[in-house]
């Protein structure tokens, strides 16, 4: 990769970072109140706070920022840690959808329902849409459209830069060898939580880690290890944000870290015995934006099917942490 190629993957980086950014600001102020009132108030049952984490965290499109709202509401005494551990393995499954938005980028092939399904050919409609409604409209309500729209386009604008940015790198034997390094699971986890915990969003981080995937040289094996490392690094926000709170409020953003540690433990185990044992041969395909949505899918709803059962022992280890 040259100098221009590198300036272009930091533009469209810096792009699909701020479209982001944008949208979830423009969801939360378009129907962050209600969803804030709908979360207080249907979070006595494990499994509708369960649902209400998922249907939250895929409106707003940022499970760090449903989580950040449920330790506000712990620490305001609003919602106990016994509610707030259900909304936030709901939001773990609800971030997963970002990353099956962006698949829609991957989609290939000549017939004219396909390459209208493909991002590039709407999101300019969307975005010329977005700039009526937030430069030329006095209503609030459409304004917020209007910005969402925006941070969408500017995200797969962002999105298709960083691909084109690193596809040559498909070519390049130096990249090869960096790849080979974190195909180790144990490095390839600590990479996905470090970008994740710098960047502080996994849906972030699981859209850079599809469009490194137009390279060609990211394998399955490499990519799961990473999307599970992803998970641990998005609890960078709520711990950051639960300093200066209650004890129950800190508790609820260890049981967000604990959630997502045991699972990737446990799963990271798994995936490495049985691999060595029946030798899986999918983990040497090119990954692409499609298997990363489904790896991302599959890993947060197991995580979620196994410890949403032991959610009380989650609290109690909570409770013996702080």
């Amino acid at each position: 990769m040259d100098l221009f190629g590198f300036l272009e993957l930091i533009g469209g980086l810096s792009l699909f970072l701020f479209g982001m950014s944008l949208m979830g600001t423009g969801l939360e102020k378009s129907a962050g109140n209600k969803l804030k009132v709908l979360l207080e108030r249907l979070t006595s049952k494990k499994l509708n706070g369960f649902l209400m984490g998922l249907a939250v965290t895929t409106i707003i499109q940022s499970s760090s920022a449903t989580t950040v709202m449920v330790v506000g509401f712990v620490n305001s005494g609003i919602m106990t840690l016994k509610q707030a551990i259900h909304v936030i393995m709901g939001a773990n499954v609800g971030t997963t959808v970002t990353a099956w938005i962006l698949s829609l980028a991957g989609i290939e092939g000549s017939n004219l329902f396909l390459k209208l399904l493909k991002p590039s050919s709407f999101t300019p409609v969307l975005a010329l849409v977005g700039i009526i409604y937030y430069l030329f409209i006095k209503n609030e309500r459409k304004k917020d459209i209007g910005l969402i729209l925006l941070g969408f386009a500017t995200l797969i604008y962002g999105m298709e830069g960083m691909s084109a940015a690193v596809r040559p790198l498909g070519e390049m034997e130096e990249f090869r060898n960096i790849l080979l390094i974190f195909s180790n699971p144990v490095l390839g986890v600590l990479l996905g939580a470090i970008v994740t915990g710098i960047i502080q969003s996994s849906s972030a981080s699981v859209g850079i880690l599809q469009a490194l995937s137009a390279t060609g040289q990211v394998t399955m094996g490499t990519a799961i290890p990473i999307i599970m490392g992803q998970n641990i690094g998005t609890c960078v926000t709520a711990l950051i944000s639960s300093v200066g709170t209650n004890k129950n409020a800190r508790r609820a953003a260890m049981v967000h870290l604990y959630f997502n540690l045991i699972g990737t433990v446990v799963f990271l185990t798994l995936f490495t015995v049985l691999d060595s044992l029946f030798n899986f041969a999918f983990l040497d395909w090119p990954s692409n934006h499609f298997f990363i949505a489904v790896a991302h899918s599959l890993f947060n709803i197991l995580c979620t099917a196994m410890l949403l059962p032991f959610s009380g022992l989650l609290e109690k280890l909570a409770y013996k942490t702080i």
